[in-house]
């Protein structure tokens, strides 16, 4: 618990027990395969003589966030510079002592008020990687009042051979907009936060994608992507900037909020619509304000 003068900050001695509040309210509860493998974790730890003294997590850049992972061992002491998700897990497998650097605390910090300190936070959905729900006809929540309902988090990133890279990016959702940030120095791909329609209403129609997007520290590529895919099958290119079924509105760097549009043409091949921002490396991207809009049939 750390005592800022005006008011209080800490993590809780549990983490465990802190980390299952976040899942299902029918999981809290129950057993989890994942703890037999943490057991072993630190059990083989403890066998090499390996002693995790703390983690802390800090800062590696502009919006990119990691842990420092303190360790000793027979041959002496080290910091090791890990994920995230990782260092996280290496808290609640060895109760490590968790700290937080003050420009993390700083720029992540929100007050809590009432008797539940996590009340804030359950509303805020993570999108998970997996199928997307039935596909409408119709745009939907497009000012987030829903977290990421019906918003689908994609990517390469997803489909790496070199291992797992699930957790390269994230994305949350509050105050009206959508936030995808690189949540590793070097994220594998690229990641994408997308809705998916079906194109009955569109077809034969050029449509407009806009948005405001507000950037920070983007290294490479992101901005707006609009996706029409069409019958048949076609060889992907390697690069998705090449595939003539994507449509971009990109933006680098560190920008202000901005408005930036996109419009193509919906063919009469057309099996669905797919709007949404894109993120490719390093940095941060903001969405809020999305529309898609067809132009009128006769124009």
């Amino acid at each position: 618990m750390a005592d800022t003068g005006c008011c209080r900050s800490g993590l809780p001695e549990s983490i465990g027990a802190f980390w299952r509040l976040f899942g299902r309210p029918d999981d809290r509860d129950q057993e989890h395969p994942d703890d037999d493998a943490g057991q072993m974790t630190g059990q083989l730890l403890h066998a090499a003589g390996i002693t995790v003294t703390a983690v802390t997590v800090t800062d590696l850049g502009p919006a990119v966030t990691a842990t420092r992972v303190d360790i000793a061992g027979p041959g002496g002491t080290r910091q090791v510079t890990t994920r995230l998700a990782d260092g996280l897990a290496l808290a609640v497998i060895t109760g490590a002592p968790l700290a937080v650097d003050d420009p993390v605390m700083d720029r992540l910090a929100e007050p809590v008020t009432g008797s539940d300190p996590l009340g804030p936070f359950r509303s805020r959905q993570q999108a998970p990687p997996g199928p997307p729900e039935h596909t409408r006809f119709e745009p939907h929540n497009l000012a987030f009042t829903d977290g990421l309902h019906r918003w689908q988090l994609d990517g390469t990133f997803l489909r790496q051979v070199t291992g797992s890279h699930d957790h390269d990016y994230s994305c949350t959702a509050e105050g009206g907009r959508v936030i995808l940030t690189a949540a590793v120095p070097g994220p594998a791909g690229f990641a994408s936060l997308s809705q998916e329609i079906e194109p009955d209403d569109y077809r034969g129609r050029a449509v407009t994608f806009r948005g405001d997007l507000r950037t920070t520290g983007v290294a490479d590529r992101a901005g707006l992507v609009l996706r029409i895919p069409r019958q048949g099958r076609r060889p992907a290119p390697p690069d998705p900037w090449h595939d003539p079924e994507n449509h971009f509105a990109p933006v680098t760097g560190t920008r202000d909020w901005t408005r930036h549009q996109v419009t193509t043409q919906v063919p009469a091949d057309a099996i669905s619509i797919i709007f949404g921002v894109f993120l490719n490396g390093r940095g941060q991207i903001e969405l809020r304000n999305p529309q898609l809009d067809p132009r009128p049939a006769n124009q």
